[in-house]
């Protein structure tokens, strides 16, 4: 390309035999010659140096050897200097450290100090890895050393810096050879030196570390000249693979043969310079742009292009496909600027006609913007399985990509979830516009499309109709004429309706109308109105079908929920059911008065969602009634509810399409407002909360036991005594566990929320849910808060009565007085029987033991306590039988009787309407 810069006012000639057909030949020669022989005379060319290729592998090998040399002499001088300075340190540490030794004085003053200090030395010595140990006196005669003939001899080396108290070292040629030695001072307390010592290594060890190493130094540069000489030789050989092993002349030659090619292409090249004149255009561009011939070295702005386009030439910006018209022509103009990495200033521009593929490509893009709509109608209709939210979301997706304004007509009964019935009306379902002015029907408008209309055809024959004009289309205008008049002088002026088809089923009709744009729609536009119809269509049947489930299952949960609480006095209660945003749940609560005076309280859980999981909790709320009616302890109670559940189990593993029921929990609580207790138990359950009466919150600690249908571990109680005005508050899962965080935090919160909750439970539940209530609950959440009462002293009437036939008359004689007490005389005579019937039983069939209470709550309460476990049973005596009639006329007279079992014995009970 630089070649073609230099030349930019001429072209070669492009003759057959001329240069470049011989050009051609010799690159042919050139190339097969190098695949012929391509390894061997590829590093040949490159080692002969004739080439740039071999001129650069041979400065590139002196320079990896050169670097090499100098690396390991480097090296060797750095390893055997180091190891001269750690033979100097090590001799002066060793020297100091003997001479500094404890008794080293004494053997100095002792009269044969060879004899204490050579064994020391040696030890030092062989310990320390020097080759000498030499301790002398002043006069620099040796004491010690490792050859003892030397021993009395004279040191050699310089002492006299020792002897003025300082430490010396020095290399000298010594009795062992060339060595490093050091020689410290021995003084004496008052400074005098009395003795030399000296340590040192010879040459031969300091030099052994960079002997050692030389070897492996020599084969790392050896290594490292390999890899260097290979990968020159490597790059060489690319490089000459890439040329043809052509010379400067043959280059030439090849340049101008892409010379003659730029100007042979069926695509316009320019090259503009950083000034912007133009460098070089080949025959296309010339072609292209009917630039004058006196083009090349004149600015861009000066050639009569379009002033658009020689801007983009002049400025030198990158451009990619932009479509600029000249002379009729569409051009697709690609830019690329040449100084990005350095090069010269200017940028270098190509041209394409792309008048015929720019129709092609209008067409493409028109398609492609239709399968763009059907994909998003794919992912973006159907969000949710709510009929309405889904007619408008076909509105949305629909305004304005194809149509102006949208409206979705559906059948009553669709939105209700039933079948469509064309005997009902219409219902303006969603409507979606570019504006909300436009005078179409309203939404919530009930409509009947006359038969004539377009909408009423569509419903009838279940097609598509296309009016293109409706200005024209007087089966339109018969709907409503005034309306119709007001539509098309808004400026609607075209329609398709479609009718929303599920399988055989028609749900209702979509209009699609258009007013900005002024071409009617087309029989292409017609198809795909239909197919985006077709696809809303399933989603909003989807929808339907759930509508109609789910009010199914809310029918059927709200049913088995209880639809008010029962009359009792022992408990203030107020409750909060909520389903969960989709789905109905097997949450469910209840209150159950039981006899004297106490009252069950219980909340329990199955988990899921749907018509299953509701119809199971009705069955377990049933269950719980039942049971309930048995007077059981709430721990008995969960385990016959747990065998009820496995047993169901059992029945639907072999029903593939039954979910089973493990996972349900429960928690059962009795209230006694006699004795002011309360016995809990639960399976599986989150625990309850109490509020005290000063308003102190806490989770009482209420063995948790396994879900309802696991079996094999039994249920246990917690007894709690509760002062009057105690809140009890229990709640399902749903109040304190998300999928964010753990129950512990949900705890927290709810204990948070307790503490700033009112005194009275509708209060309390208020509070709790405004503080603790998603804005979309994933799970159902029942809530129930009850405040006890007590019965107090005045209400409860107690006597123990001996195991004697004559007390019963003391008996009555005492309940008579206390209905007197209480206003209730008009009662005395059925409670008199009553009581005497029951009394009597208990002392002959009882046991020892006979206790009996009277209650005066909501009814009077009649209890005998006895010391038997076995249960009275109602029946009829015959004309000539004694007994058997006591029974009998408890029963008629109480309105309602019945037995419970206590870890005692037994409780009778019956109870009568307080007048």
């Amino acid at each position: 390309m630089v070649r073609l810069m230099g030349r930019s006012g001429e072209r070669s000639p492009r003759r057959p035999g001329g240069p470049h057909a011989r050009h051609r030949q010799d690159a042919d020669r050139s190339r097969r010659g190098a695949d012929a022989g391509r390894p061997a005379s590829a590093l040949r060319s490159a080692l002969s140096g004739r080439s740039v290729a071999g001129q650069v592998f041979v400065m590139n090998v002196v320079i990896v050897l050169l670097l090499v040399v100098a690396a390991a002499v480097a090296l060797v001088l750095q390893v055997r200097h180091d190891s001269t300075v750690e033979a100097r340190n090590r001799s002066v540490a060793v020297a100091a450290t003997f001479a500094n030794s404890p008794g080293i004085l004494e053997a100095l003053r002792s009269p044969d100090p060879t004899a204490v200090l050579q064994p020391r030395a040696e030890t030092v010595r062989k310990a320390t890895d020097v080759d000498f140990v030499v301790v002398t006196n002043p006069d620099g005669i040796r004491y010690t050393h490792p050859k003892p003939d030397r021993i009395g001899k004279k040191f050699v080396g310089n002492i006299a810096p020792a002897l003025a108290g300082k430490t010396v070292t020095e290399e000298i040629e010594g009795t062992l050879g060339p060595l490093v030695q050091a020689v410290v001072p021995v003084k004496a307390p008052d400074g005098k030196v009395v003795g030399l010592v000296s340590a040192g290594i010879t040459t031969e060890n300091v030099g052994g570390v960079a002997d050692r190493q030389l070897p492996l130094v020599l084969i790392a540069a050896a290594v490292g000249l390999a890899l260097a000489t290979g990968g020159t030789a490597l790059v060489s050989r690319r490089l000459l693979r890439q040329t043809h092993g052509l010379g400067p002349h043959e280059m030439t030659r090849m340049y101008e043969h892409h010379d003659a090619v730029l100007h042979s292409v069926r695509e316009g090249v320019l090259i503009v310079g950083g000034e912007g004149r133009l460098l070089l255009a080949n025959d296309e561009a010339r072609r292209l742009l009917a630039l004058p011939p006196d083009a090349e070295g004149r600015h861009v702005g000066a050639l009569g292009l379009p002033s658009d386009l020689a801007q983009l030439l002049a400025s030198g910006q990158a451009a990619t496909d932009e479509v600029h018209l000249v002379k009729n022509r569409l051009l697709a103009i690609n830019q690329r600027p040449t100084d990005v990495r350095g090069g010269p200033a200017g940028c270098v521009a190509t041209l394409r006609d792309s008048t015929e593929l720019r129709a092609l490509s209008g067409r493409a893009e028109t398609a492609r913007e239709r399968l763009d709509i059907l994909y998003a109608a794919g992912v973006g209709i159907g969000t949710s399985l709510d009929v309405t939210r889904t007619a408008e979301e076909l509105g949305e997706l629909a305004v304005p990509r194809f149509a102006d304004y949208v409206t979705v007509d559906l059948f009553d009964t669709v939105l209700a979830g039933g079948q469509p019935d064309s005997a009902t009306p219409l219902r303006r379902t969603a409507r979606s516009g570019v504006s909300e002015e436009v005078p179409l029907y309203p939404v919530g408008r009930p409509i009947r499309y006359v038969d004539s209309s377009p909408q009423g055809r569509t419903l009838a024959s279940g097609r598509a109709v296309l009016e293109p004009r409706l200005g024209e289309a007087p089966g339109w205008q018969a709907q409503d004429y005034e309306r119709s008049a007001q539509v098309v002088e808004y400026g609607v002026h075209s329609l398709i309706t479609v009718p929303l088809r599920a399988g055989t089923l028609v749900l209702g009709v979509v209009s699609f109308w258009r007013a900005a744009k002024p071409e009617p729609f087309d029989e292409d536009e017609l198809a795909l109105g239909e197919e985006l119809v077709a696809r809303a269509a399933v989603s909003i049947d989807n929808a339907r079908r759930y509508t109609r489930e789910h009010s199914m299952a809310v029918t059927l949960q709200r049913s088995l929920l209880p639809r008010r609480l029962p009359d009792q006095n022992a408990l203030d209660v107020a409750y909060r059911y909520l389903p969960a945003q989709a789905g109905v749940g097997g949450d469910w609560f209840d209150v159950l008065p039981l006899s004297g005076a106490r009252v069950a309280l219980v909340v329990g859980d199955v988990v899921g969602h749907g018509l299953h999981a509701a119809a199971t909790m009705g069955r377990l709320r049933t269950a719980v009634h039942n049971f309930t009616a048995l007077d059981l302890p709430p721990d008995e109670l969960l385990g016959l509810l747990d065998e009820l559940v496995g047993r169901i189990d059992q029945d639907e593993a072999t029903d593939d399409s039954t979910a089973p029921v493990t996972g349900a929990t429960c928690l059962y609580a009795i209230y006694d407002p006699v004795a002011g207790s309360c016995v809990i138990a639960r399976a599986g359950h989150p625990p309850p909360a109490l509020i005290g009466p000063d308003g102190t919150v806490e989770f009482p600690e209420v063995p948790a036991g396994p879900p309802l249908g696991l079996g094999g571990l039994p249920f246990e109680t917690t007894e709690l005594r509760l002062a009057e005005g105690s809140r009890l508050v229990l709640y399902t899962d749903g109040l304190v566990e998300d999928r964010v965080h753990d129950i512990d935090v949900g705890l927290e919160q709810l204990r948070r929320a307790l503490e700033t909750a009112g005194e009275t439970p509708e209060e309390t539940c208020r509070t709790v849910l405004d503080a603790r209530l998603p804005d979309r609950p994933g799970d159902d959440i029942a809530l129930l808060v009850a405040r006890t009462r007590t019965l107090g002293p005045d209400q409860v009437a107690e006597w123990e009565v001996p195991n004697d036939p004559a007390a019963v008359g003391e008996v009555r004689s005492q309940v008579t007085r206390r209905l007197g007490e209480w206003g209730l005389d008009e009662l005395a005579f059925t409670t008199e029987l009553i009581l005497s019937e029951l009394v009597t039983n208990a002392i002959r069939y009882g046991g020892e033991t006979v206790h009996v209470r009277m209650l005066r709550d909501r009814s009077l309460i009649c209890e005998v306590f006895d010391s038997s476990s076995t249960s009275p049973h109602l029946r009829y005596a015959a004309m000539t039988d004694e007994g058997g009639r006591g029974l009998f006329l408890v029963a008629q007279l109480a309105e309602r009787w019945g037995t419970r079992y206590t870890p005692a014995g037994k409780v009778i009970w019956a109870e009568q309407p307080v007048p």
